[in-house]
């Protein structure tokens, strides 16, 4: 079997643009596989065209071979660009493996583990209107979620630190309140604060008893997770913008954290994701997947869980976009709080491509938050 060519389609998706890799072979049989890095698609554009052309008339089924192919061409380690673009066509290879041997993914990594994937849901940020956040949180407590994900409030797009620290740890406390002690909450900071207020918002919400707070530190410096391991007792969780097993080494091998968020459309595909979750079995660190994407990375997702004694939660949205859903033919099954395996072949999603061949999104333009005097902070 050869790959004969790929191609890129992009798809709307709750007003951003979901680029998504085909890639073909001459027995007739495609994968799929999805681009994380949605900021910076143009980029990753050029990669993929770069790449392409080293894998064209290779073996699919050769994944690690084309892996290192890929990665280690051209001198410069791969980053968030690159390793987007190499996850895309990784995860693309391993449907296509799937497929040939007409066997789902997760049979070709070791077979599952778990009979379903736990998985947790985006609420919001709470910031605009309180009573309504309180009761979308019961609802979907009431519909069945046992893991609830909401952000630290920004205001717009202004982000006074001060005051997004109170306000943090007020919601957090009144969440708890709504939804009672049964139910797992989990903070994402997003990387917008600063250390000391970082390590404010930890303690203040130990009593609260947080499932993991996501992000609390900029990922460009890894070793500040020290610091904060020392002086906070919650649970902490990094890694959604690493781009490879050597990024996740330091917090993994210093057990600065307790939860890996993997993204697998970002760190360079499931190649490289299986890496990087043996490392966390190593140290007690447990997997928590990263996927506010769409259906191939939460498919991809899926076979890494099903399959890693150390895997967690998967994170998932509550309510995929209709007409988003309707380019797909078949893509995972999601319930209230779990991921349900799949046997069909590969990954077991596909997609109407000449339908898809009809949209073309352009990215949306980059998003910017900034504090009340025009400095700026993460997004």
């Amino acid at each position: 079997m050869k790959i004969t060519g790929w191609e890129v389609l992009t798809l709307p998706d709750r007003g951003d643009a979901m680029m998504l890799v085909v890639v073909d072979t001459d027995e007739g049989i495609h994968g799929i596989g999805e681009v994380g890095l949605r900021s910076r698609q143009r980029a990753v554009a050029g990669a993929l065209d770069h790449l392409g052309a080293l894998v064209l008339g290779e073996d699919p089924l050769r994944t690690e071979h084309l892996w290192q192919l890929m990665f280690r061409s051209g001198f410069y380690p791969a980053d968030r660009v690159v390793g987007s673009a190499i996850a895309a066509l990784d995860v693309a290879l391993w449907d296509i493996r799937g497929k040939a041997y007409g066997v789902p993914v997760h049979q070709l990594l070791g077979g599952p583990v778990r009979e379903y994937v736990p998985c947790y849901v985006h609420v919001g940020d709470g910031m605009a209107d309180r009573p309504r956040f309180l009761e979308r949180c019961r609802t979907l407590v009431a519909d069945g979620w046992q893991h609830l994900r909401f952000s630290v409030p920004p205001d717009g797009d202004v982000l006074d630190e001060r005051r997004t620290l109170r306000q943090g740890i007020k919601l957090f406390h009144e969440v708890r309140d709504a939804v009672g002690d049964e139910i797992e909450l989990i903070l994402d900071v997003h990387t917008r604060l600063d250390p000391p207020e970082a390590v404010t918002l930890c303690r203040e919400i130990e009593s609260a008893r947080p499932y993991f707070v996501e992000d609390p530190l900029r990922a460009e410096h890894p070793d500040s997770y020290r610091m904060l391991r020392a002086r906070t007792g919650v649970p902490l969780a990094a890694g959604e913008q690493f781009a490879s097993k050597w990024e996740f080494a330091p917090l993994i091998e210093n057990e600065l954290i307790d939860y890996a968020r993997v993204d697998i459309a970002i760190a360079a595909g499931l190649t490289e994701a299986r890496k990087i979750t043996a490392a966390c079995e190593t140290h007690h660190v447990k997997l928590a997947t990263h996927n506010p994407l769409g259906p191939v990375t939460a498919a991809a997702s899926l076979h890494l869980n099903l399959t890693a004694p150390v895997a967690a939660i998967q994170e998932h949205q509550s309510d995929p976009d209709p007409d988003l859903a309707s380019y797909f033919t078949s893509r995972p099954t999601v319930v209230p709080g779990r991921v349900l395996p799949s046997n069909t072949p590969g990954l077991g999603i596909d997609i109407d491509r000449d339908r898809a061949r009809t949209q073309s999104i352009p990215p949306r333009p980059l998003p910017t938050l900034h504090r009340p005097d025009g400095s700026y902070t993460n997004w």
